[in-house]
């Protein structure tokens, strides 16, 4: 039997299949596209992203392969500089085309042993107390303990577990496409300044050699979104909007993109869960949805394979969705508020110059801008420290930096007094001593970096150890 199978082979899925094997977890991941995607759907990662990349060891292959862009303009594209004084080490948003990222992540799961099954479509499913059972396209099953659904917004894992996901349908589309200009780079950024002073969903410019990238508002709803628009509907709804078709030529990659807003109404049935965008769907609107399905596959992977190991709480893996379900319930509020700003209604447009003029106040402006980089997530652990429930920016600590003490996927205890001891649980808790660096007498951090508990005595100590890291 296979510990646990990953339906979809996106960034979510791969994300998810590495932590497992981080902590030694069977995984066979399936996806029924042949071959990885060659379309630029996403375009970066935002701080928290990063972060947990570098603490899994993974940054700099993804710095050596993007750039960096100063925060700032994100929400709902009003131009701002970023806020002052973030809480991260990573003050930056990483450009990086969504194609790399899953060629590095798919790189990363091969090094750690990850089973990926390319041109096998998951079109069953059946699971009872000991297992799921997923029955593939071709007839053959594979048995697991568990199976997630990373498949995406048209979820058969979904689907097939009945759980429902309510929300709102598109209102506007957006056609995307790769195609060749013979405009000048000069003119595409001269003529998408001028558009988008009013129309915030529009932009054309250079993508990776020969290729262009072009965003425009689609005339209408589509009936059938899977259906890609023709170069004809691409130009001529650049010639509506910007008055000029760029030349555009020789599509190699067109879709046209909704603004549903859904959630499903629970992450877990029996041994089926649900990540990223199977999990959640909303407008592309600041650059989240790769993102969110990142860290939800952090949030889960440590907790799925404690579960699997035989140590989890019992509540352990019900805790995904008590806290993820929240953080994406938020997000998609965020991207209805930013459509609404990015609308060219009159009344739209002034409320839009109102949110412009107090995001001059810095905490507005930080508190903005903390929702779409994910440094305003805190989950509910209780306790009154300012800490508890979130994650803990990188240190320089004596024993070395923070997020490099946090890349086996263990929990950590970082320890001022010399006076505590993780005895008991050493097998999944590292104990490092440190020093004045840390503005408190010692901090328990999960595996995914955030603060279970902050104090000094070992009997407080030992229920929170429980808690997380089991009998």
């Amino acid at each position: 039997m296979i510990d646990v199978v990953v339906a979809g082979a996106g960034p979510t899925g791969l994300m998810l299949a590495a932590e497992l094997r981080l902590h030694g977890v069977g995984v066979v991941v399936v996806d029924k596209a042949a071959e990885p995607t060659d379309f630029v759907r996403a375009l970066g990662l935002h701080v928290r992203s990063i972060e947990v990349l570098d603490q899994r060891d993974m940054l700099e292959r993804f710095l050596a392969e993007g750039t960096k862009y100063p925060l700032g303009g994100f929400f709902a594209a009003i131009s701002k500089p970023a806020p002052e004084r973030l809480d991260t080490a990573h003050g930056y948003v990483l450009g990086i085309p969504q194609t790399t990222t899953e060629r590095l992540l798919a790189e990363r799961a091969a090094e750690l042993g990850v089973d990926v099954r390319r041109g096998c479509e998951l079109v069953g499913l059946d699971q009872d107390e000991d297992g799921v059972t997923a029955e593939l396209a071709d007839g053959s099953r594979l048995r697991a303990r568990y199976l997630v659904g990373c498949d995406g917004g048209r979820s058969t894992v979904r689907k097939l577990c009945c759980i429902g996901f309510p929300g709102e349908p598109s209102r506007v589309d957006t056609l995307l496409g790769e195609v060749k200009v013979t405009a000048s780079p000069e003119t595409m950024a001269a003529v998408t300044d001028e558009v988008r002073k009013t129309q915030k969903r529009f932009g054309v410019g250079p993508l990776d050699g020969e290729w262009s990238r072009v965003v425009v508002p689609a005339d209408g709803v589509a009936e059938d979104r899977s259906t890609p628009p023709s170069l004809d509907e691409l130009t001529g709804r650049l010639e509506a909007i910007a008055g000029t078709d760029f030349g555009a030529h020789s599509p190699r990659r067109l879709a046209r993109i909704g603004d549903a807003t859904r959630q499903a109404e629970r992450y877990r049935s029996g041994r089926v869960l649900l990540a990223g965008d199977a999990a959640h769907i909303h407008p592309p609107v600041g650059g989240q949805g790769l993102n969110l399905g990142l860290q939800d596959a952090f949030n889960l992977g440590w907790k799925l394979a404690a579960e699997i190991a035989g140590w989890a709480p019992g509540d352990l893996l019900d805790s995904y969705q008590d806290e993820r379900h929240p953080v994406a319930a938020a997000v998609l509020d965020n991207t209805r508020a930013q459509m609404q700003l990015m609308s060219t209604e009159p009344g739209a447009r002034a409320v839009r110059r109102l949110v412009s003029e107090l995001m001059d106040f810095d905490e507005v402006n930080r508190h903005l801008t903390e929702k779409i980089i994910a440094l305003d997530v805190r989950y509910d652990f209780g306790g009154e420290h300012d800490l508890i429930g979130r994650r803990m920016r990188d240190l320089e600590l004596g024993p070395g930096r923070l997020y490099e003490l946090m890349r086996a996927g263990r929990g950590l205890l970082l320890d001022r007094t010399g006076e505590l001891s993780v005895e008991g649980w050493a097998d999944r808790v590292d104990h490092v001593g440190v020093g004045d660096e840390l503005d408190a007498p010692a901090v328990l951090l999960r595996p995914d970096g955030h603060v279970a508990w902050v104090g000094h005595d070992q009997q407080d100590l030992l229920p929170h150890l429980s808690t997380w890291f089991g009998k």
